[in-house]
């Protein structure tokens, strides 16, 4: 584990899942989390929790950064509190499973400005902090959905498939000065799916393949300073959308039943 203590990082979508989940790992490292989300209860019962178990006191701030007057008055109050950001994590996103034909165009837009719009400007606006540090890392939350679209997620696998390509060509330009990974997750055991798949079908048929939060965080918190492209898990599912790749037309027929479970 590379040396976390009294390092700064910045967490979107921090209220549960992933984010949570994060912000308990770094602070057991020592780090000082920053923790960004809309609903201010989520994180100061999460900041308690951290500061009972860890006596690391995280920093938070409750606002919604698609909102981006807001968010920006956000990272400047932050970064005057803080002196600096030594990693960005932009976890928050959003998913709604239907048929492209049948999805309202208000969850559409949702998720363009959650999944990338915010996550674009919140790299943006960041990264001139980020480069004045002498190591610095960009972590952005994918998606094996982004390598292996399916039906009733056009605009999801859209977006996450936008973020790993961003990811792939900020690595290339920020080379030698900030390191750039993209965390490309199956489904994981979260609230995410409270708004994915409300009816609960598509949980229920991927319960046994659900990966836990904690085993993600873990994940991403040992690859921090590191120059590792890409943290690709479960790893069955990642030699499936290698293969998926190379054989797009096979691979569709034969995973077309599962395709199906959403």
């Amino acid at each position: 584990m590379n040396n976390l203590k009294d390092k700064h990082v910045l967490i979107t979508g921090a209220s549960s899942g992933i984010g949570e989940a994060l912000a308990f790992a770094l602070a057991e490292q020592k780090t000082i989390p920053i923790l960004v989300a809309r609903t201010e209860s989520n994180l100061i019962q999460i900041s308690r929790n951290i500061e009972k178990m860890h006596a690391i006191k995280p920093i938070i701030y409750p606002v919604d950064i698609t909102d981006r007057d807001e968010w920006k008055k956000g990272i400047d109050h932050i970064l005057r509190e803080c002196g600096k950001i030594d990693v960005l994590i932009n976890n928050a996103g959003v998913g709604y499973f239907e048929t492209f034909d049948l999805i309202d165009w208000e969850s559409i837009e949702k998720m363009i400005r959650l999944n990338l719009d915010a996550l674009f400007f919140t790299t943006y606006y960041i990264l001139p902090a980020l480069m004045n540090q002498p190591a610095a890392h960009i972590i952005n939350i994918g998606s094996q959905a982004g390598k292996i679209a399916t039906p009733k997620s056009a605009v999801y696998s859209a977006t996450k498939a936008s973020v790993i390509s961003f990811s792939n060509a900020l690595r290339m330009e920020l080379e030698g000065k900030v390191s750039v990974t993209s965390v490309n997750i199956g489904p994981v055991e979260t609230a995410f799916f409270d708004t994915a798949d409300p009816k609960g079908d598509y949980r229920k048929s991927v319960a046994k393949y659900m990966l836990d939060a904690n085993d993600v965080a873990k994940h991403i918190t040992k690859s921090l300073f590191t120059n590792k492209r890409e943290i690709n898990i479960p790893f069955w599912m990642h030699i499936g959308s290698k293969m998926y790749q190379t054989f797009p037309r096979i691979m569709e027929i034969i995973l077309k039943p599962a395709f199906k479970k959403k």
